[in-house]
């Protein structure tokens, strides 16, 4: 079951170790908007488009990762002052009725906008605009189904934790 766990985290820890680059990206394309408007006067819509998108994009498909290296945002109120034992509990029952259903729930929802984006190839979200925001959208499917399986990879390594015990 471990080597299933391992399989999964791989899946976004590559996807980490590539998307990583659009933070610079992201920077570099903002210094560039930036010295454009104000040094040159020139502006372009799908040019300030690209940051969302590239912001966007880091965001939703780092956010297995997030959760694989445990630097998600977590209220514990309670959990700090509980045993490993108390922690694991609280740990299995957030990802069996809290996180997949609300992943699974996510994904039902917006499966419908995504596919009508798609079908119509959905244009720009400004006039000048990247036209992708089919793209866009694909994002929270692809989400959604990373948030699942490293849920699944932390389960396993839980519910395994506590046979070893």
């Amino acid at each position: 079951m471990l080597r299933v766990a391992d399989a999964l985290d791989g899946i976004n820890r590559g996807l980490a170790h590539v998307i990583r680059w659009l933070a610079l990206l992201m920077v570099l394309a903002q210094f560039a908007i930036v010295v454009g408007r104000y040094v040159f006067g020139v502006n372009s819509i799908a040019a300030q488009e690209s940051v969302l998108y590239m912001h966007s994009t880091l965001f939703m498909l780092a956010a297995g990762y997030t959760l694989l290296v445990d630097k998600h945002v977590r209220v514990d109120v309670f959990y700090a002052g509980l045993s490993p034992r108390g922690q694991r509990r609280i740990d299995i029952f957030g990802h069996v009725f809290l996180l997949l259903p609300s992943m699974m729930a996510l994904l039902y929802w917006s499966w419908p906008s995504v596919r009508n984006s798609w079908s119509i190839l959905e244009g720009p979200i400004a006039v000048g605009g990247i036209e992708a925001v089919f793209l866009l959208k694909s994002l929270i499917p692809a989400f959604c189904v990373l948030i699942m399986l490293q849920s699944v990879a932390l389960l396993i390594r839980l519910l395994c934790e506590r046979r070893a015990q």
